[in-house]
């Protein structure tokens, strides 16, 4: 699937933040179908079982693709919120170790709302883990007082990627 444009990373954010060191820092593509994609790695570092992901930051990585979604639509990466549901389906082990693909797309949006459904794939399609976020729209200077988005959202490095080769 072609990618349209790549969404900046964080500095410490536990999913993008390029300077957090114990942190994924996953890369986030604006896909043609609408759709948010990444490809990861989890580490080591971040496991539950030995060879499996904490459940956790499975979680947290299919929240942080809810969000994102929001940002597949052009001017949108103003837009915020805070989640205030998610439901986790585990279906098979992920991996650390693995390339993991992740896709998210927005399924309801409204001024006060929006939700998104989510999914991690292994390299074959298979699905790991999915979920349904729901969030509510709030302005960024009220989720983090004291900061800004624009200076935590700072880092757009250009990687090359065109396409992700994706079939479910």
């Amino acid at each position: 699937m072609k990618v349209i444009s790549k969404q900046k990373n964080s500095r410490m954010c536990i999913m993008c933040g390029l300077d957090n060191e114990y942190g994924v820092r996953a890369p986030f593509y604006n896909m043609e179908d609408g759709s948010v994609m990444t490809v990861f790695e989890y580490r080591a570092g971040h496991q539950s079982y030995p060879g499996r992901v904490h459940g956790g930051l499975i979680t947290s990585m299919l929240d942080e693709m809810g969000l994102r979604a929001l940002w597949t639509k052009e001017g949108d990466e103003e837009s915020f919120g805070v989640t205030f549901s998610l439901e986790t389906k585990f279906r098979r082990p992920v991996p650390y170790g693995e390339k993991i693909i992740g896709k998210g797309l927005i399924v309801k949006d409204s001024p006060r709302f929006f939700s998104a459904d989510v999914g991690l794939y292994d390299n074959c399609g298979n699905l790991l883990a999915s979920g349904t976020t729901h969030y509510l729209r709030l302005d960024v200077n009220r989720i983090a007082e004291g900061s800004s988005a624009h200076e935590e959202m700072c880092y757009l490095v250009p990687d090359g990627v065109k396409e992700i080769v994706f079939e479910k």
